[in-house]
């Protein structure tokens, strides 16, 4: 499985951009999105960038990646609800 890791460009290149994640700093090719400024968010997969992410899409998709994380360490009594604020408020009252 491949899961799609927020990045913010760095330093920015026409091919390649050095930018900034959860898991630190990487080159990451930029041939499908394009060169993009520096602050730009994209979802890089595998070390390429396949999307541009408003900075609201980013801080979703790290907070999903903060409760797989706590999952799969096995903690107990998650509330995952924390991790997921966008689709809690999304939720329609119970009738």
């Amino acid at each position: 499985m491949c899961v799609g890791i927020p990045m913010q460009v760095v330093v920015p290149g026409d091919f390649i951009a050095s930018c900034r994640g959860r898991n630190g700093e990487e080159q990451v090719n930029m041939a499908l999105v394009g060169p993009q400024p520096t602050g730009t968010w994209v979802l890089s997969f595998l070390g390429s960038a396949r999307e541009i992410l408003t900075e609201e899409n980013a801080r979703n998709i790290n907070k999903a990646l903060d409760a797989i994380e706590e999952i799969m360490t096995g903690t107990e009594n998650i509330d995952v609800d924390q991790y997921f604020p966008d689709l809690v408020s999304a939720r329609e009252p119970n009738a």
